[in-house]
């Protein structure tokens, strides 16, 4: 091998290490890219529906959002997090309530099978050390919360994460006054056969964006308020919580759902136990809802990805980029798979077929 292709190569692994290095700041990075897509996307329809500059319309479109994180500082917020306090004290004693009542049907079981001589002491035993094991509902919440009190005071997350956020807003807010110049900046990196290319690649990652952060915001909603009216109807304590945690957990595919049904179960278990199936099942019915008929119809021109793709992903990106990975994957994997169909497939496997490459 030449000292060049040497060269070629150590340049490469060193950029990957780099790269991997700098995943974490890459992930925030790129947080701040989906936000100011989806103001951009605001800002368009508000200058499509008025008809007035683009300069006006991020105007208004800012000061919309501002009145909107007022409102929830104000409105939104404080209820939210009294509540899912209370429903953090709840899970403790729903699990002691779970434990009960399976204690006393396996016990009703044995005795039917055996008789009254034969119950299972030994598992009665085993359900009655667990119920004493588990703590109160207080004790683990304060648990939680000194917990992370002293991880934020030891480590600094707080402030790390105050500043994480700050940069990702203003990274947004800059892109979005005036977009085009940044993409234009991008584009000069590519070689200059390919620009004409790059553009076209770069309009469809921000179509698909949009078309996701709207589709997510409207399938989000439905299923917050669907949720909400279901478990008041049932009389479940908690709603309000309870269902912004349903709408918030959508945006997350496959896991989210079914982490946002434990804890109204939870609450109903406490009240009734047959509650509690009907919540499972209200909540089964709302998601097939959301899955068969909302977001079909609100995401025709999104681009689709399988089941075991996004479940894939999810684990992948969470395993690279912890938590935040989980709540980006699926527009990460909708960027990739743009990038995979349109640059490796057309533009490198079906080469001849692309009138941009023909030549080249």
């Amino acid at each position: 091998m030449k000292f060049s292709n040497w060269l070629s190569l150590t340049a490469l692994i060193a950029s990957l290490f780099i790269a991997w290095t700098l995943k974490n700041v890459f992930i925030i990075i790129f947080a701040g890219i989906i936000l100011a897509v989806a103001l951009c996307t605001f800002t368009r329809k508000i200058k499509t529906t008025l008809s007035i500059p683009r300069g006006f319309a991020l105007i208004i479109a800012l000061i919309s959002v501002l009145l909107i994180l007022i409102l929830s500082l104000i409105i939104v917020i404080p209820q939210f997090t009294k509540e899912l306090q209370e429903l953090i004290i709840q899970l403790p004693n729903s699990a002691k309530a779970l434990v009960a009542i399976s204690d006393k049907y396996i016990n009703n079981l044995s005795e039917f099978l055996y008789g009254q001589d034969g119950k299972d002491i030994l598992r009665q035993n085993l359900f009655q050390n667990t119920i004493e094991i588990l703590p109160d509902g207080v004790s683990l919440a304060n648990g939680i919360t000194d917990s992370l009190n002293r991880i934020l005071n030891i480590a600094g997350n707080l402030g790390l994460g105050i500043v994480q956020v700050i940069f990702v807003f203003s990274i947004s807010l800059m892109i979005s006054v005036n977009p085009n110049a940044y993409k234009e900046s991008f584009i000069l990196l590519v070689p200059s056969f390919y620009r004409r290319r790059a553009r076209d690649i770069i309009y469809k990652c921000g179509e698909a964006l949009s078309s996701w952060m709207v589709g997510v915001l409207i399938s989000s909603s439905f299923v917050a308020i669907l949720a909400g009216i279901c478990l008041y109807a049932l009389g479940i304590k908690l709603v309000f919580a309870n269902a912004l945690l349903a709408g918030i957990l959508n945006i997350i595919p496959n896991i989210g759902p079914t982490i946002s049904t434990i804890f109204p179960m939870s609450v109903a278990l406490l009240d009734a136990p047959w509650k509690s199936i009907a919540v499972l099942g209200l909540y089964i019915i709302i998601q097939n809802i959301e899955s068969y008929l909302i977001t079909p119809s609100i995401m025709q021109y999104q681009v689709k990805l399988l089941p075991a793709i996004t479940l894939t992903s999810q684990f992948i990106f969470t395993v690279i980029f912890g938590p935040i990975g989980l709540l980006l994957s699926l527009p990460l994997t909708v960027i990739l798979k743009i990038l995979i169909k349109e640059v490796i497939i057309h533009d490198i496997l079906d080469k001849k077929s692309n009138p941009y490459l023909r030549d080249y």
